[in-house]
């Protein structure tokens, strides 16, 4: 050992190198084990990706598509109702939808009562492969509400609902 203690700083630094050593070892075998693990992740999760594609594929497909209209004005008559409904933005349509659609669960038709909320009346008009199914009018619980209305006594109408089995509609 010299005296003027440069053998302990020569010690020093070597320690100080083999500290460095292990140090840069342990940070290689990390980021190695990181990178093990990030790409077995990185398989789980594709796996499971391709997987919940699989499932949800099979929610997403259905046999039903719908069309839904904003209803303007609903007419009731003793045979039925007459809905007059919104086409694009500039014109209106009407179809006559019978009372024995309503009369029955799981009939061709539904009524859902809305609030006195901000909901505007609307008509959704279900088909199944490409055929009619059914219709579910969303109505204003409120009869004195204007979209409201009734079909004059002395007027006769009952041909149009004879023989519907399925609504016309304008697109």
């Amino acid at each position: 050992m010299l005296a003027d203690g440069t053998a302990k700083r020569y010690t020093f630094l070597i320690m100080e190198d083999k500290v460095k050593r292990v140090i840069l070892l342990v940070f290689l075998i990390t980021c190695l084990a990181g990178f093990v693990f990030a790409q077995q992740a990185s398989e789980q999760q594709r796996s499971e990706q391709q997987n919940s594609n699989q499932t949800s594929s099979r929610f997403r497909e259905s046999e039903y598509y719908y069309f839904n209209y904003t209803v303007e004005k609903v007419l009731t008559y003793r045979l039925g109702l007459i809905v007059v409904y919104r086409v694009g933005t500039n014109r209106l349509a009407r179809t006559f939808i019978p009372q024995e659609w309503f009369s029955t669960i799981g009939g061709k038709g539904e009524i859902i009562y809305l609030g006195s909320g901000m909901e505007w009346p609307s008509m959704v008009v279900y088909h199944k492969n490409g055929e009619f199914s059914h219709v579910r009018l969303r109505l204003r619980r409120d009869r004195t509400h204007e979209t409201w209305g009734v079909v004059p006594l002395n007027v006769n109408i009952d041909e149009y609902f004879k023989g519907i089995e399925e609504l016309e509609l304008e697109y």
